[in-house]
């Protein structure tokens, strides 16, 4: 009757958001859940809460396995609210339970609401018995808070992954061979360049850490859970953290009467007679936490503003701060743009490719006023240069 059962004694008893559009700056057009997960056995755990505001959708899902306040342990991964948020509710039906969490994570979760809750404080390596299971632990910290961990069901093969290889994607659908590899794996990079690109070192480190697991399933606290795909995904995600790209293109601009348009035009002209794919993203209509995912797959990033007020455009402004804190790797950049007397924009942007740490082969191209056809030919060109520069750079 429901699509919740998992394996035997386990099952999704989250809450789906089908109405949310932004997640503190990330646009969320797909909406996103919220994943909680019931392990029944001798000893009933539930793994991680909900939003608050969806608290009773995960009491009713509760309900049609267990009474909820049979609940022995309640499991949180990660103290983020939009996973912790229902524990307070959840510990007034269950206040003799036990709540396991990191060492970070009871700190967070007394600062957070202030009660004296039973914690019971593991680290990697602990184990826990439910009866006929076992809870087995792996702190992950910064992965993506200090507070991170992802716990082990040893005897069903599942990882409780926490932010680890989610989706913000609101679906009826709990398993990712139901949707297909080309629709979660857009939506986990999304995700992974929005939430986890700062954390490269530490998802090695994880990843190292959880090598050894015999996996049947993942299950993170949002989207669908890998059952398919684990491969293909643990292989994306080696790849992610290494900060590695395809040998493409993206230009990011905005424009104020068309002129830095232009210029954008013409360098994606001379990307592509040399046959590389190229993306252009117009500031004005694309959401800068979209943009993020083509950031995440592409070696050359090409970023062009006009100036104003001897800067950038706000819209550029808005990107560059988002992009540094987010810290993409090894890439290669480029700076151009147009101006009526300044020119400041283009070095503000060529300032930023430094701080970033980005190869930066070529000088910037800054066009006074209307780029005419010379000035146009010689953006193709600057195209064409950046192009054989990238084809001949190492992965």
């Amino acid at each position: 009757m429901h699509n919740e059962k998992i394996k035997e004694g386990i099952y999704w008893v989250g809450a789906i958001d089908w109405d949310v559009r932004n997640f503190h700056g990330y646009l969320t057009e797909q909406g996103t859940t919220y994943n909680a997960y019931l392990v029944v056995d001798e000893k009933i755990t539930l793994v991680d809460t909900v939003k608050e505001n969806l608290f009773e959708q995960m009491i009713s899902r509760i309900s049609r396995y267990v009474d909820p306040s049979k609940i022995d342990y309640l499991l949180s991964n990660h103290v983020e609210m939009d996973h912790s948020g229902s524990i307070p509710r959840m510990m007034e039906l269950i206040p003799n339970a036990t709540v396991i969490t990191s060492k970070q994570g009871e700190k967070g979760l007394r600062r957070h609401y202030g009660k004296e809750w039973d914690f019971k404080v593991v680290k990697s390596g602990d184990t826990i018995c439910t009866g006929n299971r076992t809870l087995s632990f792996v702190n992950t910290p910064m992965v993506h808070w200090p507070d991170s961990m992802v716990t082990y069901l040893p005897e069903e093969k599942i990882l409780f992954s926490n932010d680890a290889f989610g989706q913000h994607l609101a679906t009826p659908e709990r398993f990712d061979d139901e949707l297909g590899w080309s629709v979660v794996k857009r939506d986990a990079a999304k995700y992974y360049a929005n939430i986890v690109l700062p954390f490269g070192k530490q998802v090695n480190k994880a990843l190292s850490a959880l090598s050894d697991l015999d996996l049947e399933l993942i299950c993170p606290s949002h989207g669908v859970i890998w059952r398919s795909f684990i491969p293909k995904i643990t292989a994306e995600y080696q790849k992610w953290a290494n900060h590695e790209a395809e040998k493409r293109a993206l230009i990011v601009y905005d424009s104020m009467w068309h002129s830095t348009e232009k210029i954008a035009q013409a360098l994606e002209s001379g990307l592509s007679e040399l046959g590389i794919r190229t993306t252009l993203r117009n500031l004005k209509v694309n959401h800068i936490s979209d943009i993020m995912s083509d950031v995440l797959n592409s070696k050359l990033i090409l970023m062009g503003s006009p100036t104003l007020n001897n800067g950038l455009l706000p819209t550029m402004g808005s990107f560059i701060t988002y992009l540094k804190g987010l810290k993409p790797q090894n890439k290669i950049g480029f700076a151009f743009g147009s101006y009526g007397w300044g020119g400041q924009a283009v070095g503000e942007l060529e300032k930023t490719i430094d701080e970033l740490s980005w190869e930066q082969p070529v000088k910037g191209f800054n066009i006074e006023y209307v780029p005419d056809r010379d000035d146009l030919s010689g953006a193709h060109d600057t195209g064409k240069l950046l192009g054989e520069h990238l084809l001949e750079s190492g992965e």
